[in-house]
């Protein structure tokens, strides 16, 4: 990046969110009325989520699912699932879309996601 084109960290601060670039350069997307934080998010939804649901594969099919993580009664934190849906024999799936590699902080909540909820967070990739 030449120093013409960096900013201050004021000016950055003060710009408005839809004109400040993201953390891994995704471009939110709208498809169907419905808004996804990156093109693959919406390709995923609808390229193999929504055909498996309409098949009868898949039910219950949910985007966006906040989750509190509770520890002996104290809610530690909430994980925000990408996906959620349950199989034909009712049992949960969770999966989250990643265009990067996951963070440490994603990774930690995840790992407590597990030892509270009992199943792992499925990571779906960009082709």
């Amino acid at each position: 990046m030449t120093s013409e084109a960096r900013i201050s960290a004021l000016e950055y601060r003060t710009m408005s969110p839809a004109a400040k670039p993201t953390k891994y350069h995704n471009r939110k997307v709208t498809v169907d009325g419905l808004s996804f934080d990156s093109q693959g998010e919406a390709n995923y939804w609808f390229g193999t989520l929504k055909p498996m649901e309409r098949a009868g594969e898949i039910f219950d099919l949910q985007r966006q699912v906040r989750i509190p993580l509770i520890v002996n009664g104290t809610k530690v934190c909430s994980m925000v699932v990408d996906y959620r849906w349950l199989d034909a024999g009712g049992a949960p799936h969770y999966a989250d879309f990643k265009g990067a590699p996951a963070t440490a902080d994603w990774k930690l909540k995840a790992k407590l996601f597990k030892a509270i909820i009992g199943s792992e967070i499925q990571i779906v990739r960009a082709a």
